[in-house]
């Protein structure tokens, strides 16, 4: 039986159509990964170099997962992929291409901690009251402005996010974000919020490094598209605006990182950069019983911005919901 045969139409229709821009709408418990999986493995056994396609996960887990499921289908070759999460992957791109921006291409990777504690340190030279620039909150702020494409001099030339901080009592954090990103060149460190800015600046300052990676990844999936942020689609709509063989794989309904930066804006408004967007809906639900599945579509309606969808499922009706 060809791998082809374990799909329902839908998700057949979804994984056979690999050409061009795709979003593909996929409710709860409806094979998402499977689908993705598959035309990844499809675009494989068509003859594509694995070298040459991108997959995007949030998730190590997702990822090696997906990896294996491939292998099953297409090989060993399924190795060479890129595929992991966008910040994994793009440290990989940036071992060749940080020392453009003057970093070393064995720059370490800061995580949580190692910034939050540069930012103590640095609190603590300025003399400011750590009791109200805490390392957590600032923290969070200079995430939040790198996820926005907000470098330290656009930061200090925002009197929006200026007057932000004197309301909140931390008219300093300008001087800190700005201090913070200085340390951490100077050390040959980047944290992980810059692993995604300093690529998104890399392929904008040097034409010829974007025009390399465009045309090296002929195709770009992405998992869990309603959870990525303005940043990663940024990103991603540069590189794959050559071939436009853009792949998106999502719910709307199910996005729920907006406190980290996600914008449900990136699939709502995924049309508008892709007028030729094909799109595919996987709408049967193999996990739930029918009463749940009933429930959450009554829920679901009454989303003001949606991308409509009916889920159903064949399975039992199950209990009543308490």
């Amino acid at each position: 039986m060809s791998y082809l045969d374990e799909l329902n139409e839908a998700q057949r229709a979804a994984v056979e159509n690999t050409d061009g821009p795709t979003l593909i709408i996929a409710g709860p418990g409806s094979g998402k990964t499977r689908v993705l999986t598959y035309r990844i493995a499809h675009l494989l056994q068509m003859g594509v170099d694995s070298f040459g396609i991108l997959a995007l996960t949030f998730t190590n887990k997702a990822a090696e997962s997906m990896r294996h499921r491939i292998e099953k289908i297409a090989g060993t070759n399924a190795r060479s992929l890129y595929m992991g999460t966008f910040h994994s992957v793009f440290a990989r791109i940036l071992r060749v291409e940080a020392p453009k921006m003057g970093y070393p291409s064995n720059f370490t990777i800061y995580d949580t901690e190692d910034s939050k504690s540069l930012l103590k340190t640095i609190i603590r030279e300025q003399g400011l009251d750590d009791k109200v620039y805490k390392p957590n909150q600032v923290h969070y702020r200079i995430s939040a402005a790198k996820n926005s494409l907000i470098t330290p001099e656009m930061y200090a030339a925002d009197p929006e996010l200026l007057a932000e901080d004197r309301n909140t009592k931390r008219p300093a954090t300008a001087t800190i974000y700005k201090l913070y990103t200085e340390r951490c060149f100077k050390a040959g460190a980047m944290d992980f919020d810059d692993l995604l800015l300093i690529t998104h600046l890399i392929l904008e300052k040097f034409p010829e490094v974007l025009y390399k990676y465009q045309h090296k990844f002929r195709y770009v999936l992405i998992d869990e598209f309603q959870d990525t942020n303005y940043l990663q689609y940024s990103i991603v709509k540069k590189i794959a605006d050559v071939f436009q063989n853009i792949t998106v794989v999502g719910d709307d309904a199910q996005s729920i990182y907006a406190f980290r930066g996600a914008t449900i804006d990136n699939i709502l408004n995924f049309e508008k950069d892709f007028p030729e967007l094909k799109v595919y809906k996987l709408e049967q639900n193999y996990r739930s019983t029918q009463n749940i599945v009933k429930a959450a579509n009554e829920l679901i309606h009454r989303n003001k911005n949606q991308l409509k969808k009916e889920i159903w499922t064949q399975n039992d009706k199950g209990d009543d919901i308490k």
